[in-house]
């Protein structure tokens, strides 16, 4: 059973930087991703990562200010975010075996999530 455990989320003021880690019990996949979902709103692809080739992919919203990567021989997964804003509060989730479909991410596994508050 795969399993994804997120941790680091927090509360941090407007500018500050927070490092979120996702540990696979079950190794490392061919994909993983970070998602973001506000209450009452869409879960919105924040960041990819494929493993064989390191290629990386940011939403708009998020570019220049958050970096995704990994570390294979630990199966985690970091997304260190920094210059955040309040707009970017939301419940945070780690992924795995990430696809695109009519524009947008999904993934087939998926961790509990972690809140990360912003205030400015």
């Amino acid at each position: 059973q795969v399993q994804l455990v997120e941790s680091g989320g927090g509360s941090v003021q407007a500018g500050g930087s927070l490092r979120l880690s996702c540990a696979s019990s079950t190794g490392t996949y061919s994909s993983h991703c970070w998602f973001r979902q506000v209450s009452g709103k869409e879960r919105e692809g924040v960041a990819v990562i494929f493993t064989g080739s390191g290629t990386t992919y940011y939403a708009d919203s998020v570019k220049g200010r958050f970096t995704i990567s990994q570390d294979n021989a630990k199966n985690t997964l970091y997304l260190q975010m920094s210059s955040l804003k309040p707009e970017d509060t939301a419940t945070y989730y780690c992924a795995a075996q990430c696809f695109k479909y009519s524009g947008k991410w999904g993934a087939t596994y998926w961790g509990q999530g972690t809140q990360v508050t912003v205030s400015s």
